[in-house]
């Protein structure tokens, strides 16, 4: 990965803690959003992942994204096409494939996310543009190397 060097255990325990109660947070934050949508957390997470796409997705991508089982891909997207949030298509180019189709929008969930908008532009206004570049790198590579993890499992 290029510049790799040792890092001190205590910086790299200090990380970790950050780390693991910014996960909790958005666990318990993602579950207040789903709450509200009248959603199970999971559902709701694959729905955003629906919404990031570039447009129709199939289930098989929703799995290989999700980290789930086709088979649970299966139930979410039925619980998620029940409660309106998407619907099932065909494929234009391959009547044989089956895609997911997000049938909200972003617009509407706009008002369950503003605070955590709010709360994000607030703590960057404490930062310098040079500071959010070396913040955005941290955050890419971390994303980066944990979806690689993630695939390798």
């Amino acid at each position: 990965m290029g510049n790799e060097r040792d890092v001190p255990a205590d910086v790299l325990g200090r990380f970790a803690s950050y780390a693991r109660e910014n996960s909790t947070l958005t666990i318990l934050f993602h579950t207040r959003v789903a709450e509200a949508m009248g959603l199970s957390t999971t559902d709701e997470k694959c729905l955003d992942l629906a919404m990031r796409a570039d447009g129709p997705v199939t289930a098989g991508r929703i799995a290989e994204l999700s980290g789930l089982s086709t088979g649970a891909v299966t139930g979410v997207i039925d619980r998620l096409e029940r409660a309106g949030y998407v619907k099932r298509v065909r494929d234009p180019h391959d009547r044989r494939k089956v895609l997911v189709q997000v049938t909200v929008e972003d617009g509407r969930f706009a008002p369950l996310f503003q605070d955590a908008q709010e709360t994000l532009r607030e703590v960057l206004a404490r930062f310098t543009p040079e500071e959010w570049e070396v913040l955005e790198r941290y955050n890419k590579a971390l994303i980066e190397v944990f979806r690689e993890r993630m695939r390798a499992t």
